[in-house]
């Protein structure tokens, strides 16, 4: 039997903007949460926008083109996202085409349950993932790498969900922070050099996960702290959780979420992007010594 030398071509050379999570614990207004949160980070991806949620006994999805305030703002549309959990995702594509089958949460069935995952990022060895996982009778249903780990996650003979993800990304490369939903935990990953942020907050009994402090802020919120490079956090009895499964590496996050990608209040390692930005022009200023009414 011959090999299977198919390549997928789902790369997108441009550059464009990253993805924005967020993620709600044990509220009664999850879905309607999650849109407003989504909103705050609409800076971050404009392309398209999905909620999940699970109401204790199956999962509701909703996906659309778009802005969330032209597509979440509308009573009927929240009212089919019923439930105390519920993940999000705002959509500007950096792999995979522009279909609405790309547009995440994506959600699956695995021997341990339903999962729903929203990842912001890049994985460097996508493809090389996707081959072998064609190769072993994988069936692809969209062009973009967050269903790589999807796959992965399924495949996985381990019996804990937690222990599945482990397996997976184990197995990926590159920047991401992923936002996950089971029927009972919300769990959150970032990448073992910490490339993508992602950020706890606490909201009465609710605890939240999301790209930027930001989305704390307009549904009122506290922050609580980073995500630290390589951990994994999840909510579990309302407890917030944490494994470090890989071995400790020097934090080294993009620097474009510091100058570009962050909305200027989104509090980065202790300091608002804005104070980032306005230290930069200061030492730019300093360097040059130009003249100019604004570095």
């Amino acid at each position: 039997m011959k090999k299977l030398k198919k390549k997928f071509k789902i790369y997108n050379p441009k550059i464009k903007e990253e993805c924005a999570v967020f993620g709600i614990s044990n509220s009664t207004d999850a879905s309607t949460l999650a849109a407003l949160g989504l909103h705050a980070l609409q800076h971050r991806g404009q392309e398209g926008c999905g909620i999940v949620s699970y109401d204790g006994e199956k999962y509701h999805s909703e996906k659309r083109f778009g802005l969330v305030g032209d597509n979440f703002n509308d009573e009927k549309v929240l009212k089919k996202l019923p439930g105390k959990y519920a993940i999000g995702h705002n959509r500007y594509s950096t792999t995979g085409g522009t279909a609405l089958r790309n547009v995440q949460p994506f959600f699956a069935d695995t021997n341990a349950g339903g999962i729903g995952v929203a990842h912001n990022g890049n994985l460097t060895n996508a493809i090389t993932l996707r081959n072998k996982l064609v190769q072993d009778g994988a069936i692809f249903y969209t062009t973009s790498d967050t269903e790589t780990i999807v796959q992965l996650i399924a495949k996985s003979k381990r019996i804990k969900t937690i222990d599945k993800i482990i397996d997976a990304i184990f197995q990926i490369q590159g920047g991401y922070a992923l936002v996950m939903m089971t029927q009972n935990t919300l769990i959150g990953v970032r990448d073992p050099y910490g490339i993508r942020p992602l950020v706890i907050g606490k909201l009465k009994n609710s605890y939240v996960f999301a790209s930027e402090t930001c989305a704390f802020d307009i549904i009122g919120a506290k922050f609580v702290r980073e995500v630290e490079n390589g951990e994994i956090v999840y909510i579990e009895n309302d407890e917030l959780k944490s494994i470090k499964p890989f071995p400790t590496r020097k934090i080294r996050p993009c620097v474009f979420e510091y100058i570009y990608f962050s909305r200027p209040d989104s509090i980065l390692n202790g300091k608002t992007a804005y104070e980032y930005r306005k230290n930069f022009g200061l030492h730019l200023a300093k360097e040059d010594k130009i003249e100019a009414d604004l570095v």
